[in-house]
């Protein structure tokens, strides 16, 4: 009976839930804005989203860091009005087919430009959820990759190199971190083990990639 008692009890409470919006907050994660008055779908989403709470968490970390630093490229007015642009283009991730994953490479773009322009946002915050940007070159690729990493739960990585990036989402490796990720050429593939680095694009092998001094 107590059991029966028990499932109906849930079921009502889902059923109000349902009906009402009283629930809707307590599935909430902490996000940089109020849930409770969130509008937008992207909003919406973020806050049902672990991962993405975290990435938004970070972000407003580095966002405000890169304020307080006079030196950074661009100066602070200037990131200020990128981020409203930023904010923006990030909300019409709803339009997208894969709206979760549209927004993930929103954030995970937009930290690489506040980490490159700001030596204070990469300060070495023990809280911090991003590191880089970080150089590599691999045998056979002419150009430098810059990588900048998202160490939310999946973690994420953004690599850019000459007119050209994607942001690859961490996957299960039996050994280091692996990372994979498509575009419309095809897919992509990026495995870290310590100071071994895999890179593989659409239509190449892997490469051997190593590190290089940054700036």
């Amino acid at each position: 009976m107590k059991t029966v008692t028990a499932l109906f009890t849930c079921l009502l409470a889902a059923s109000v839930c349902a009906a009402t919006s009283t629930c809707a907050n307590a599935a909430s994660f902490e996000t940089s804005f109020d849930c409770s008055k969130a509008r937008v779908s992207v909003e919406k989403l973020i806050c049902r989203d672990p991962q993405l709470a975290q990435m938004d968490i970070e972000l407003t970390r580095l966002y405000r860091l890169a304020l307080t630093d006079e030196h950074s490229v661009p100066r602070p007015d200037q990131v200020m009005i990128d981020q409203q642009f930023w904010i923006d283009a990030r909300n019409q991730c709803a339009s997208e087919p894969d709206p979760k994953m549209c927004t993930i490479r929103s954030y995970a773009e937009r930290a690489h430009q506040l980490r490159q322009g700001s030596a204070i946002v990469r300060t070495k915050d023990p809280y911090r959820l991003t590191e880089g940007p970080l150089a590599f070159r691999c045998i056979g690729f002419d150009a430098l990759i810059a990588a900048t990493f998202f160490t939310t739960q999946p973690g994420v990585v953004y690599l850019k190199w000459a007119n050209t990036s994607i942001t690859l989402s961490q996957v299960p490796s039996d050994s280091g971190t692996q990372y994979t990720g498509k575009d419309y050429q095809g897919n992509y593939r990026f495995w870290q083990d310590g100071n071994v680095v895999l890179f593989q694009k659409p239509g190449s092998g892997e490469m051997s990639c190593t590190a290089e001094p940054v700036g």
